[in-house]
This record gives structure tokens, C-alpha cells and sequence, in this order.
């Protein structure tokens, strides 16, 4: 079947390949690929030869960065796959992948089983609702355990699981094959042909007790939400595949089940169940619910025949494409060279190419309908988030949230005359990435940029010179503190002032009071309009907004509180908006000087696996970086510490774990809240940024 072929809707599954980095996810999308023969050779992470990781760093490091999108095709179905990264700074690569799928796999490791990155990538696709598979992988190593990693699902995920293979080991632990519990045979796959040949055998005798007992098990949970499961299983009738099927896939779909399945994909033991299984369970684009606009009754059903809507979630700038931006669309159909409106900016433009994406290999299409995930080339500008949809019926797709960079870095140029080329270079990059931006600090003169922590600028400023030839000199990372009121405090201020013959006239009285961690900034204003008419209102939540953006300890923004215009007063003549949006700057300085004030810091929560042997540094280390251990649990040979430690406090770690443990311990941390910092280390941060 062409790439290019007219697939029926109910054959389209759009799917995400999540894991925890190191879980062997992309060595999983590769196989795939080969065995739906969209490749004729298999690429190995630790040969650096993938297809999906195609950046010159994704190789080198043995992890994926961007989402690459592709398309393969199994049993007359289309499937766009979406491989997302594992490393927690790429997590906007995740949630933006997220927002645009239908269904996913969830790879974990049969030795590590649930790892923090994974439940961080599980919890994400549950707050999208996204049904999921689970595919248990690397049980070719003699310490895996497949039933110990379908409790730890259960137990630490909250998943109702529902097993549909068991593996088959010999005596000395070494994976034989699978069996399928619904047929009861033995899946052997065959070494030569690279496991694209495999064979279905009897059983072993030995197996049957376990195999009946995991088949019931399976049953059992299906037949909870279907009836003719449950009348055949309590009948004592042999439950039929394609009854069981149907009530798993609504299990799936509607009630949250996780069909779990397993092999390893080193070894090219697993995958074709596997492909059957995203077939069969997983939703096509009309099995989920219609999107919805936003502000609007506007819905939009996932059919070719309505009007167009599609939503862009990704911007990479391509070598010889220039900016191609891959949507998701949801309804409608759209030719290459047809018209479309960007409801986000309130422009038209054309679509002037379409192309199905293979990692970076593309086929041109002659059009995008309903359920395709594409790149298209438009002539005029499309962001990620933004909204593409008819001018006729216009609608507007909510947009993807993306969390506040945590750690920035001052970059200069080498020569005076390279400026151009690194702002050219950094806005590109800033377009493709939602988290990663950019501003030029007038105080130093330098221009500083922000991620999601070391690794994500590191590969960005490696990116910088790779693509686009522009190198820099890299200052020391510094985090993203941010500031809160601790008390609260009510401030009066008048603006008084003669303009050109004219008088400005603003006078506000202000109450500020801290607010809950996490809850931002909120204006109220319940001043009398006697005191303040409502056409001055919009300028002083403005001056307030404005002024909140450089604190009074170390000029980091405000978070964290309430601003309540209490009262005031105006003058009919000389009152303007202006003078408000002063009067309201004035008070608000005037409270830095009388208020207190603290400073937060960004707190990081994960995981350090270790080797037992290492776990007294390690933990010393965690000490002296102010960490706190939540939990710590041993598996085989590592112990597992849950940690939360403050982000200024791990910059250099990934160095420092590699040397405390002979590179033998990995670490997974993401930012997960703000935390108040100590008062002496609080005063040492001021002191360092000249305050």
C-alpha cells in the first residue's frame, strides 16, 4: 500500500510511543517500522543509526529530543506514530505530542518497571485522557519480571491492567517467546529472518496452570463491562476472540483498561502482537470525542465532509522546506494550494504544500483530511498552538499550555559582526520550541536564554552551531528564581503632574496580599465608581501587571498574589489613563520599600537510581545539595532514592553522579513546584545579582 493511499477514517490510528528515557522506546518505533516494511534494515540506538532519531546529537547521546512523526501501515490500517522523548527537560515535546494523539504505547522496562518519568508521562496522558497500551520490554534480561511490573502498574499507576501475553522462559531464565493467553500458544519468533518470521506452538505442559490462571484473570476484567463475556464465562463456553476484542477495545476506550503485552525489542521478539494490539484496542479519530471550540458552541466532528479545523502542533525549520509546521487535523479536508484561515492571528493564508512526514524524509500529498497528522509549508506565519480552520466556519482550538523555563544562560556572540546571525539562529530555534525563549538584558548588555534545564540549553547552543554555523561563548547556568509577598500590605499613591499646559491627575489606594503557591497573579477591583470610573480600571491592572514583572529583592518577577483597587479618586479634566497606569506603578514601588517580601526557588522531584555499593555517596551527595529523601525502594541490584531537591542545587550533577559512581547511576528529576529559599542563601542570591 502507498504512503499516499485514501485510508478509511475508522483505519487511522494516531498514536504517541511513550517511556522513560532508557526504556527502549525508540529501538521499539524501529522495529516497527521494519516489520511494517517501511524500512528494510533496523537502525540501533547504540550504534547511532535510527531513523526516528535523526539529529546528529539524538545519535551521539542514545536519547530522543524532538518528536519525530511518521506514518507505517499493518493489516490495511494507517498508523501515525509520534515518538516522543524520554528526558524530562524535552517535556514539551511530550505535551505537545499529547494534545494531538488519539491513543498510546507505553513502553516500560521489564528490569526498572515503573521509573518517575514514565509516571510523569502516565499522569500527563490521563490529564488528556488519552487510552493506552502497555508494552513490557526487555524481558530478554534475566533479572526482568513481567508479573512484578504488572503489580507495580497497577499498585503505582492505579491502571486496571489487563494481560494478554506471558513470557516463556527455560530453565536458566533466557526468554523463549511469548504465550497468548486468549489463543493458548506459544509465540516463537525466528532469529534469522530478524523475527519477521515467527511460529504458534502448543503450550508447554508446565505452563498451563499459569497461562489458565493470567487467561482468567484477563477475562474476568473484560467480562466486568460486557455481557455476552460474562455470559459465556460463567456458561462455561470458551470466550471467542472477536467478542473479547470488542469488549477490551471498549474497555479501553471508555473505562481506562490497559491491554498489556510484552518481549523484548532488542531482540525482535514481540512487536507484531504488539502492532495487532494498537489495531484492535486503540481509537481511530472518530472514536473520540469531537473538539470543541474555545468561547464558542462550535464542534467539530472528525469527518472529511465538514468544515476544515486543524491544529498545529509543531514548527521545525527545515533545510530545504524552510518552516514546516506539522497539524493535526480534526475535521475537513484541505488541497495543496487551497485557502485556509489562521484563526489565531485573524489572517488568511494558503496551504501551499502537504507533506506525510517519515522522521526527516518527506512525501509530498496531494491533500490533508480528517484525522491526518502532516507538515504543511503555508505562506504566511503559523506557530505552534495556533489554529488553522475554513474562513467560512471559523472556530477556535484551545492551545497548548507549556510550562515557564527554569534555567537560563548570557550567550555572545564572537565578533560583534556574528550578532545578526545568533538572534537569526536563536529565533528560529525559539519558533520550533515553546519553552526555550529569549530576551536581551539591558543591564549587562548580553542576550540570555532560558529552557527547561542544562540539557535542553546545552543541545540548543549545540544546535546553534551545528545548523545554523553561529558559535558563542556560554555563560555559567543560572535559575529562574521568582519573588512573593509574605504579608499584606495597603499602599496610597497620587500621580500629580502638568503636561504641556495640561494636567495628569491618578490617585489609587491598592491592598496586596500574598496568595497559594502556584495560584499566580489576581486582580480584583472593588473601589466605587464614584472613586474610579470603570474606564481607568483596564490602565491600573496594567501598571500593576507591569511592575510585578521585576521584584524589589533581585528583579525577578512577582508570583503569588492578590492586587485589590480599594478606592481612589479622579479628575474630570485632567484624569487619563495614563496618569493611572503611573499612579498604580507608584504604589506598587512604594509597597517593595515597606513590604516583605521572599524569594522562591524552582524545587525538582525524580529519582537517582544507584548500584547499592554507591548508595552512602550518593546520599551524602543529596545532603549537601539540600535534598530531601522521600522514599527509597530496592530492586535486584539498585535502589531506587525518590528525591526532591531545589534546581540551583543540581546544576553540574549529571557530572557529579558520574564520577561518585563510576557513570554507573542515572537520574531523572523535573521541576514539579516553587519552594520558599533559605533566608541566608536567600541574602547570597541578592548579593550576586547586585542588589
Amino acid at each position: 500500500m502507498s504512503n499516499d493511499a485514501s485510508v478509511a477514517i475508522e483505519r487511522v490510528r494516531n498514536i504517541g510511543i511513550m517511556a522513560h528515557i532508557d526504556a527502549g522506546k525508540t529501538t521499539t518505533t524501529e522495529r516497527i517500522l521494519y516489520y511494517t516494511g517501511h524500512t528494510h534494515r533496523m537502525g540501533e540506538v547504540h550504534e547511532g543509526d535510527t531513523e526516528m532519531d535523526w539529529m546528529v546529537q539524538e545519535r551521539e547521546r542514545g536519547i530522543t529530543i524532538t518528536s519525530a512523526a511518521t506514518t507505517c501501515f499493518w493489516s490495511d490500517n494507517r498508523i501515525n506514530i509520534i515518538d516522543t522523548p524520554g528526558h524530562v527537560d524535552f517535556t514539551a515535546e511530550v505535551e505537545r505530542s499529547l494534545r494531538v494523539l488519539d491513543g498510546g504505547v507505553v513502553v516500560f522496562s521489564g528490569v526498572e518497571m515503573v521509573e518517575s518519568q514514565s509516571e510523569a508521562v502516565w499522569r500527563q496522558a490521563d490529564r488528556y485522557c488519552i487510552p493506552r497500551l502497555a508494552f513490557v520490554n526487555k524481558l530478554d534480561r534475566v533479572e526482568a519480571d513481567f508479573e512484578q511490573t504488572l503489580a507495580v502498574i497497577e499498585g503505582q499507576l492505579g491502571a486496571v491492567v489487563v494481560p494478554l501475553q506471558i513470557p516463556y522462559r527455560d530453565e536458566d531464565r533466557r526468554l523463549i517467546g511469548m504465550i497468548d493467553l486468549l489463543r493458548r500458544s506459544l509465540i516463537l519468533w525466528d532469529a534469522e529472518s530478524k523475527g519477521a518470521r515467527y511460529d504458534l506452538l502448543p503450550v508447554p505442559d508446565r505452563m498451563e496452570d499459569e497461562v489458565e490462571h493470567y487467561r482468567e484473570t484477563a477475562i474476568e476484567r473484560v467480562a466486568e463491562i460486557d455481557d455476552r463475556v460474562v455470559e459465556a464465562y460463567l456458561a462455561g463456553e470458551n470466550v471467542d476472540g472477536p467478542a473479547f476484542h470488542a469488549a477490551l477495545r471498549r474497555g479501553c476506550i471508555e473505562h481506562g483498561f490497559i491491554p498489556v503485552l510484552g518481549g523484548s525489542a532488542f531482540q525482535n521478539q514481540g512487536i507484531q502482537p504488539l502492532l495487532d494490539a494498537v489495531v484492535r484496542y486503540l481509537p481511530s479519530p472518530v472514536d473520540v470525542p469531537a473538539v470543541c471550540g474555545v468561547g464558542s458552541e462550535e464542534v467539530r466532528t472528525a469527518s472529511a465532509e465538514g468544515p476544515f479545523s486543524a491544529l498545529a502542533f509543531k514548527v521545525v525549520t527545515d533545510r530545504y522546506a524552510g518552516r514546516l509546521v506539522f497539524v493535526r487535523v480534526y475535521s475537513g479536508r484541505v488541497t495543496a494550494g487551497g485557502h485556509a484561515l489562521n484563526m489565531s492571528t485573524g489572517k488568511g493564508l494558503r496551504v501551499m504544500k502537504i507533506f506525510r512526514m517519515h522522521a526527516n524524509h518527506r512525501t509530498p500529498l496531494s491533500a490533508m483530511e480528517a484525522g491526518d497528522i502532516v507538515a504543511v509549508v503555508g505562506s504566511g506565519e503559523i506557530s505552534t498552538g495556533e489554529t488553522l480552520c475554513a474562513k467560512s466556519s471559523p472556530i477556535l482550538l484551545e492551545k497548548i499550555e507549556f510550562p515557564e523555563p527554569v534555567v537560563f544562560i548570557a550567550v555572545e556572540p564572537r565578533t560583534e559582526a556574528e550578532q545578526r546571525a545568533l538572534i537569526e539562529g536563536l529565533g528560529k530555534l525559539a519558533a520550533e520550541d515553546p519553552t526555550f525563549h529569549i530576551r536581551f538584558d539591558k543591564e549587562t548588555n548580553q542576550t540570555v536564554i532560558a529552557g527547561m534545564g542544562e540539557l535542553h540549553l546545552e543541545v540548543l547552543v549545540r544546535r546553534l552551531r551545528e545548523e545554523f554555523g553561529v558559535f558563542v561563548h556560554v555563560g555559567k547556568p543560572q535559575v529562574a528564581y521568582l519573588e512573593t509577598l509574605h504579608e499584606p500590605i495597603e499602599v496610597e499613591e497620587r500621580f500629580v503632574r502638568q503636561v504641556g499646559g495640561r494636567g495628569q491627575y491618578g490617585h489609587v489606594i491598592i491592598r496586596l496580599k500574598p496568595l497559594p503557591r502556584e495560584s499566580g497573579f489576581e486582580f480584583t477591583d472593588p473601589a466605587k465608581e464614584s472613586d474610579i470610573p470603570r474606564a481607568y480600571r483596564a490602565a491600573i491592572e496594567e501598571g500593576v501587571r507591569e511592575t510585578l514583572t521585576n521584584g524589589p529583592l533581585a528583579g525577578y518577577p512577582l508570583v503569588d498574589i492578590g492586587a485589590a483597587l480599594i478606592g481612589g479618586s479622579f479628575h474630570p479634566v485632567d484624569s487619563s489613563e495614563l496618569a493611572f497606569r503611573a499612579a498604580a506603578a507608584a504604589a506598587l514601588h512604594k509597597a517593595f520599600s515597606k513590604g516583605s517580601f521572599g524569594l522562591l526557588e524552582p524545587i525538582m522531584e525524580g529519582e537517582v537510581i544507584t548500584p547499592g555499593d554507591y548508595l552512602g555517596e550518593v546520599l551524602e551527595d543529596l545532603a549537601r545539595r539540600r535534598g530531601e529523601i522521600r522514599e527509597m525502594r530496592s530492586r535486584e541490584t539498585v535502589q531506587n532514592v525518590f528525591v526532591s531537591v531545589p534546581l540551583g542545587e543540581t546544576l553540574g550533577y549529571a557530572t557529579r553522579l558520574r564520577s561518585l559512581t563510576q557513570g554507573r547511576a542515572t537520574y531523572a528529576l523535573r521541576v514539579t513546584r516553587y519552594g520558599v529559599v533559605p533566608e541566608g542563601l536567600r541574602d547570597k542570591i541578592i548579593r550576586s545579582r547586585g542588589y
